[in-house]
């Protein structure tokens, strides 16, 4: 048992680890098959205890376990006193572009989970259709970016591990625009139309945007700041990309 925990914190291909009832709750309330679930005996009581009967229902094994065997399934320092292990959501890039009247954010080289989390978390807020995360992004189904979207990653469609130039040359076939997010110089974002089918591309948190992926794109979008302010953390200017969309498609008045 400790070793499909602790394999499906390295590596989330198939099964991902989820720490924390809240977790467990989006998962099962999202429609995830959750396949096991280990609890220490002393946090059996209330929501959890509720949750793990629930889990039972929907097939899941449950164990009780003791502290040190918690603390060894679960990848923080202080365990909340249950983990669960559930099948990773299937999605595709062919999924993902064929949304009707899409927003895609596209995500280059972000390696903070915790910022791939919160990207995801406010694109389901704005209504974002999907997220691509580049080769060289976090990967969204990792526990870190897991706990930074708090289960928006169980329902937006993420596609991780993306070559994103083959992506972006693939929505423009579909005559989806891409924008490339840039600190300064570009059209700036109140003034570009989001309401047609749209991808923005968000670079990382240190070199941000790759060149090439800037030349590909049909266009580039700047957020207005103040100065001395020359640059955003990347979830927050993903939050602000998917806001304004989410402002001009539903005909939002401020």
């Amino acid at each position: 048992m400790v070793s499909r925990f602790r394999d499906a914190a390295r590596s989330p291909l198939v099964l991902l680890l989820l720490e924390g009832a809240h977790l467990l709750e989006e998962a099962l309330s999202s429609g995830l098959r959750v396949e096991e679930v280990a609890v220490h005996h002393g946090a059996l009581e209330g929501v959890v205890l509720a949750l793990t009967r629930r889990a039972e229902e929907q097939g899941a094994r449950v164990v009780t376990v003791s502290p040190p065997v918690l603390a060894a399934l679960s990848p923080v320092r202080q365990p909340s006193g249950i983990v669960s292990l559930a099948r990773r959501p299937e999605v595709s890039l062919e999924i993902t572009l064929s949304a009707a009247n899409g927003l895609i954010l596209m995500l280059a080289d972000v390696q903070d989970p915790g910022n791939v989390g919160a990207a995801i978390r406010a694109a389901e807020a704005c209504g974002v259709t999907g997220v691509l995360c580049g080769t060289r992004t976090a990967d969204a189904f990792g526990w870190k970016a897991l706990r930074g979207s708090m289960g928006s990653a169980f329902r937006v469609p993420v596609v991780t591990q993306t070559p994103l130039d083959a992506a972006v040359t693939e929505a423009q076939a579909r005559g989806i625009t891409v924008y490339a997010a840039v600190p300064r110089g570009g059209r700036p974002l109140p003034a570009c139309d989001l309401r047609v089918p749209a991808a923005v591309v968000l670079g990382g948190e240190g070199p941000g945007l790759p060149q090439d992926l800037m030349e590909l794109a049909d266009e580039r979008l700047s957020i207005p700041m103040r100065p001395p302010v020359e640059s955003l953390n990347v979830a927050t200017a993903a939050a602000l990309v998917a806001y304004e969309a989410m402002r001009q498609r539903e005909g939002m008045g401020f």
